[in-house]
């Protein structure tokens, strides 16, 4: 409508009914939270440090990585790092995943449909685990993990028990949660006025977990830039010179 269309060029569709409802589990206690005072960086990681990361990954296994894998894996080592845990200590990663392709049969055939259709994906290591793999083998981790979302999926469908929550999110400083916001198009919404120069999430208020916003980067740049609210401030000195090596 901003650009003078009469109308979008799929039409919406609501149809939420189609989400299936699988049966709620006991939720128990709920968590205890604790506010974390992160700090705020901006980062840029380039294409070619991305690349040459993803060409380490296919020498290396024989098989590709995408952008996200490997971005996740430079973030996830290198706060891991920054913040200092103790080896045995677990740490946590997780991020969501689209789903749509495993509701195929029952999301409306002609598109449209515009509500969130995501499910949580989570990784639990030790620190000690992730402070002294090499990204090849974080990549790999989380690669792993993206393979297990149909079976994961199947099991919070029919509300399997014995599966992990996939919503719950244990919060605490261990917890790092990252979103790709890159494709979603916000770099390219014109309101008339061009294109915007920087698109930035407001959350400076989400302080129970740390967290990482992937954006595209301004032009002519290429690559990711992280939006990051992840440590707090004797952590950033050394989160943001860990991020630099790799940038």
């Amino acid at each position: 409508m901003a650009t003078g269309l009469p109308q979008p060029a799929v039409a919406p569709v609501w149809c939420r009914e189609a989400i299936p409802d699988p049966p709620k589990r006991p939720q128990g206690e709920p968590p205890s939270f604790n506010a974390f005072l992160f700090e705020n960086s901006i980062i840029d990681l380039s294409l070619d440090s991305i690349n040459h990361v993803r060409d380490e990954f296919i020498k290396e296994t024989g098989h590709k990585c995408s952008i996200f894998d490997v971005v996740t894996a430079m973030i996830w080592r290198g706060r891991t790092r920054a913040v200092g845990l103790e080896s045995q200590d677990e740490v946590r990663l997780d991020f969501v995943a689209n789903v749509r392709h495993l509701l195929h049969e029952v999301l409306p055939q002609g598109g449209g449909f515009y509500g969130n259709c995501v499910f949580f994906v989570g990784i639990t290591s030790t620190s000690g685990k992730i402070k002294h793999a090499s990204l090849v083998e974080v990549v790999s981790l989380i690669r792993e993990a993206k393979e297990s979302l149909p079976t994961k999926f199947s099991e919070w469908l029919v509300g399997d028990p014995k599966g992990r929550d996939a919503y719950r999110v244990p919060p605490g400083y261990a917890t790092l949660v990252v979103s790709d916001w890159s494709r979603v198009g916000f770099s390219e919404v014109d309101f008339g006025w061009g294109e915007p120069i920087h698109v930035s999430p407001f959350n400076d208020d989400w302080n129970m977990v740390a967290s990482c916003i992937y954006l595209k980067p301004p032009k002519p740049k290429q690559g990711v830039r992280l939006m990051a609210r992840c440590v707090v401030r004797e952590h950033l000195a050394a989160f943001d010179d860990l991020m630099m090596m790799l940038a």
